[in-house]
C-alpha cells in the first residue's frame, strides 16, 4: 500500500495542550466555587470534544447530574476563545517530522474534537498557516470523533482514499476513529494515553517518539 496523506490529532498527539484546557476550566471552577482539577486529571478529561470534557469536569467537582452543565461550558469556551494558546507548544520533534512528510510528499491534515476555530488558532500559532493543508476542529455539521465521519471527510478534502491514509493520535478516540474510516492506526505513547489503551482500541502500530513515523509506514 503506497500511504499519501497522514491525518494527526491535535490535543496530546502535536501539542502538549493540557495546560491550557486546564487553565481555563479551572478558572471556571473557581468562579463557581468547585474543586479544581489536576494536570493529570485533565489528561484523563479531554479527548472526546467540549461537552464531554464539561460533563467530566462538574462529575469530578461534585455536580454529579451536571445541573450547571450550560453556564460552565458558555464560560470555558469564552476564556478559550481568548487563551487556547495558553503554555501550548508542539511536542518535541513533533514539527520537524511533520515538515519532512510534507517534503516527501504527503498531503497532511488536523482533526480534533477541539472547537474549529480553537483547533484553527492553535495550528496557526504553533506550526504556520502553510504546513497543514486540512485543518478542522468540531463543528455542529458533523458528529465528534471516535464516529469516522470527520476522518473521511478530510480524506475527501485532502484527495485520497481512506485506505491511503495514516492515522496519528494518542487516545483510543482516535484508535477507533482512524479504524471506522479504514485507515491505518499509529498510536504514540508521547501524548496523554498509555499502550494498554491504544493497541485494546486498534492501533495498527505504536510508537514512542515522533522520527520513528518517518521509517513505519515504509514497511507496511
Amino acid at each position: 500500500m503506497r500511504y499519501r496523506a497522514c491525518i494527526f490529532d491535535l490535543d496530546g498527539t502535536l501539542c502538549d495542550s493540557v495546560e491550557s484546557i486546564a487553565h481555563c476550566a479551572n478558572r471556571v471552577m473557581r468562579e463557581m466555587d468547585m474543586r479544581e482539577a489536576s494536570l493529570e486529571d485533565y489528561k484523563v478529561f479531554v479527548g472526546d470534544g467540549v461537552d464531554m470534557l464539561i460533563r467530566r469536569l462538574l462529575h469530578f467537582g461534585g455536580d454529579i447530574d451536571a445541573a450547571r452543565f450550560e453556564e460552565t461550558k458558555r464560560r470555558y469556551l469564552e476564556y478559550f476563545l481568548t487563551d487556547c494558546m495558553y503554555h501550548i507548544a508542539a511536542y518535541p520533534g513533533v514539527k520537524e517530522t511533520v515538515e519532512e512528510l510534507k517534503k516527501r510528499g504527503f498531503r497532511l491534515g488536523v482533526l480534533s474534537n477541539k472547537p474549529h476555530i480553537n483547533t484553527r488558532n492553535v495550528i496557526a500559532g504553533v506550526f504556520g498557516e502553510e504546513l497543514f493543508d486540512w485543518v478542522q476542529g468540531q463543528t455542529e455539521e458533523r458528529p465528534r470523533k471516535p464516529d469516522p465521519a470527520g476522518a473521511l471527510y478530510l480524506a475527501d478534502k485532502l484527495g485520497v482514499r481512506p485506505e491511503e491514509c495514516l492515522y496519528v493520535g494518542d487516545t483510543g478516540t482516535d484508535m477507533k476513529t482512524g479504524k471506522g474510516a479504514g485507515m491505518y492506526t499509529i498510536g504514540v505513547l508521547w501524548g496523554f494515553r498509555g499502550r494498554k489503551e491504544l493497541e485494546e482500541t486498534g492501533a495498527d502500530r505504536v510508537i514512542e517518539y515522533p522520527s520513528e513515523l518517518l521509517n513505519c509506514y515504509k514497511n507496511l
